[in-house]
């Protein structure tokens, strides 16, 4: 039993090494210069940290926080960098949920459920705007898309709840799963025109355990952060802090590895649809950046744009 979850986890990790290294591999040569200077700038922000040393920056990370929640509309100048990290293919928000524990404490929960409700709301109503037709003249042509449209659809999932509700667990569980990421998700629901927008809200909101933790780690780093608050702690509220921490992203990493285990082996197992439609369906899920109709257009749009300048 002991090898089971560890061997799957291992499966987990593998596939998604193998699945980056062959996109790494089908990058052109800007692309690949480009992840290396990321990888080159990660490296410098690490020698930074040594040399400078974490304590300092943490206490100039910790009085630029508090410093943003003493500010009258911070709270609404945070929503709005959530609003647009929201948008494919920025990336940030899981960061700036933490932050909002880092200024503002156990309080920062509204301002983070607030940004991730209010984002994900924006981004998908302008995505289903802008593309509409491009949705449905392209998931036409995809089995894959066909498959998970039918799998979230399916009335055979949840025989307790209503017709209009009927894909709303299976939703769910896609949005509190680590895979697809934050600005996938709101891509690929967007992009399934079974997905009704109230749905699509509900489960965001239903994100809120996974936003508390994070919010929660994020207040109790910022207390470790404070020189001030740090000397007044004893060695037993030291450990104790770093060890819910530490706790924490355990705890984060563990359940965004058994949701996403559970969300593809719920679609692959679903009764009343073709076996073909299920793996289909998980095989959508798992290609999210490659399948996407609405991600496509968007990286399109993004190379023209570079390629005229």
């Amino acid at each position: 039993m002991a090898a089971g979850p560890a061997g799957s986890l291992w499966a987990f990790l593998k596939h998604y090494g193998q699945a980056a290294l062959n996109r790494y591999r089908k990058l052109h040569f800007l692309g690949k210069v480009f992840i290396w200077t990321i990888i080159l700038f990660d490296i410098c922000i690490g020698a930074a940290v040594i040399i400078v040393t974490p304590a300092r920056i943490a206490q100039f990370l910790h009085d630029k926080a508090k410093i943003v929640a003493a500010t009258r509309l911070g709270w609404l100048g945070t929503i709005a960098v959530m609003v647009c990290v929201s948008f494919p293919p920025l990336i940030g928000f899981t960061t700036l949920v933490t932050l909002c524990g880092f200024a503002y404490g156990m309080q920062g929960f509204y301002i983070a459920l607030a940004g991730s409700v209010i984002g994900s709301a924006v981004v998908f109503s302008v995505l289903r705007l802008l593309f509409s037709k491009r949705i449905r003249a392209w998931s036409a042509q995809n089995e894959k898309w066909q498959a998970l449209e039918a799998v979230v659809a399916s009335p055979s999932i949840y025989h307790i709840l209503p017709e209009r509700a009927k894909g709303l667990p299976l939703m769910i569980l896609i949005r509190v799963s680590p895979f697809p990421p934050w600005v996938y998700a709101n891509s690929l629901f967007a992009s399934i025109e079974a997905v009704r927008f109230w749905q699509f809200v509900v489960a965001t909101v239903c994100l809120s355990p996974k936003l508390l933790l994070h919010v929660f780690i994020g207040s109790k780093m910022a207390a470790l952060a404070d020189g001030d608050e740090r000397a007044r702690m004893d060695t037993r509220d030291k450990v104790i802090n770093g060890l819910l921490v530490g706790g924490g992203i355990g705890i984060t990493i563990f359940t965004s590895w058994w949701v996403y285990k559970l969300v593809q082996d719920h679609i692959r197992h679903l009764h009343g649809l073709p076996s073909e439609t299920d793996e289909l369906a998980a095989e959508a899920i798992e290609e999210y950046e490659e399948d996407a109709p609405l991600l496509r257009s968007l990286s399109l749009r993004l190379t023209i744009v570079t390629t005229d300048q």
